[in-house]
């Protein structure tokens, strides 16, 4: 594995009152965690608690930065996920263009953590929203901020804040087209938004262009097709119509890209790219480091159906070239009846909108069991899994379950720390996480 030790900025005090820390913790720095030598195999940390396989991460990073390169394209990796500063710091170190936030606080987590280049993927609404953007801005007039707008009234609010304060720093606006979701929906809307930004006269900067094809899912694969081609043909087109207004020399931006149709994304937006010119590419996938069992495991089973991951000369495929790096562990609380084992962890403290959790392997007494795993999980509550065992299955009181994740940015918010794990299973680092 290549090495992987991000140093956090802020010290990180780790007790009892945090998941996964066992019992009778108190005021441990986190630096300091890889001494106590904590495996949650063992049963001895405070479980459920959520890990993430290093090996795993650095590999997919690797993986993943190696193919934008080889593209010609950045990466701006949206930091929503796990809202880690260590790891999407960690990203930048190894290569990327940037980081991606969702919102304004998160914008402050990742400057206050060091990361200076910031897309806000996303509108920030009125006049409330464009003064608490300026606040942050007047608080770090070194960052570069890119901001989404979709209308001529978000251009309006932007640039009555803006106007007339020489100590604001200058703010990229990014043309938003979209389907589904936010987004300006035809060329004329886009270029009212273009052409807005250059007569405001109020510190905006018109950057580039910005769109997001998950939000343009449809009920059918076809009609989802079609929806994303014409989505990336919008976006092409507003670009043209925003090189038209600005310097021919200008480097302007065009972002879309999450983590589920990012080989769509550069396939069709790159011709638009190259004809330009003085144009970048930024793809802004997030979930793809961390990848998981469920969701986006068949979105890059959709990706192969599509062509295959071409990472380098040849195409493999992309669910068996990335690794799920995040787990949840459980103990078995109870086998109450014949073919049921109920397990400490449910609705509080794993995903599930986008599929249950499953069963990888079964630990007892710190060691897996040599058979595969048993059981499926068939319905939480808040506290409970439930697992349907079948009669081989062998499942006992005080085993620990390693389990795999659907979605994980619906799993991350519940942690306060992700653990990660070296290669033998022990606790090396503590990142934390900065959900609010």
């Amino acid at each position: 594995m290549n090495e992987f030790a991000p140093n956090s900025v802020e010290p990180l005090i780790l007790d009892d009152r945090i998941r996964g820390v066992p019992p009778g913790t108190t005021a441990l720095l986190a630096s300091a965690v890889a001494e106590r030598n904590w495996r949650p195999a063992d049963g001895v940390m405070a479980l459920p608690v959520l890990t993430l396989d290093e090996a795993a991460f650095v590999h997919n990073r690797d993986l993943m930065l190696g193919y934008v390169r080889a593209r010609g394209v950045a990466i701006a990796p949206h930091a929503k996920t796990p809202m880690s500063p260590d790891l999407a710091r960690s990203l930048v170190e190894a290569g990327a263009w940037g980081t991606t936030v969702a919102d304004i606080r998160q914008a402050s987590v990742m400057l206050r953590a060091g990361l200076s280049r910031l897309i806000l993927a996303n509108e920030v609404g009125g006049a409330g929203g464009a003064q608490r953007l300026a606040a942050l801005a007047a608080a770090w007039p070194e960052a570069e901020l890119y901001v989404f707008a979709d209308s001529v009234k978000a251009i309006a609010a932007l640039a009555g804040v803006w106007r007339g304060r020489d100590e604001l720093p200058k703010l990229r606006v990014l043309v938003e087209v979209g389907a589904g979701r936010a987004g300006a929906r035809d060329l004329a809307d886009a270029e009212a938004v273009a052409e807005a930004t250059l007569v405001s006269d109020g510190g905006l900067v018109l950057a580039g262009v910005a769109t997001y094809e998950g939000s343009a899912v449809q009920a059918t694969p076809e009609e989802t097709d079609a929806a994303i081609a014409a989505l990336f043909a919008l976006t092409a087109s507003t670009l043209r119509c925003v090189r038209a207004r600005v310097e021919s020399d200008r480097q302007l931006v065009v972002t879309g890209g999450g983590s589920a149709f990012f080989d769509r994304a550069i396939a069709e937006l790159q011709p638009a790219i190259v004809a330009d010119g003085r144009a970048i590419l930024v793809i802004r996938s997030g979930a793809i480091f961390l990848y998981d069992h469920g969701l986006y495991d068949r979105a890059l089973a959709a990706l192969d159906a599509r062509g295959g991951f071409r990472p380098g000369d040849s195409v493999v495929s992309a669910r068996r070239a990335f690794r799920p790096a995040l787990r949840v562990w459980a103990e078995v609380l109870s086998r109450p009846e014949t073919g049921l084992a109920i397990c400490g962890m449910g609705l509080r403290d794993v995903s599930s909108d986008q599929g249950l959790p499953i069963v990888l392997r079964v630990h007892r007494d710190g060691r897996p069991l040599p058979a595969v795993a048993g059981g499926r999980v068939v319905k939480l509550n808040d506290q409970h899994a439930f697992l349907a065992l079948e009669p081989g299955d062998d499942v006992r009181v005080g085993d620990v379950i390693e389990f795999g994740i659907s979605h994980p940015c619906t799993c991350l918010d519940r942690y306060r720390v992700i653990f990660g794990l070296d290669e033998s299973g022990r606790v090396r680092h503590a990142f934390p996480t900065y959900f609010g």
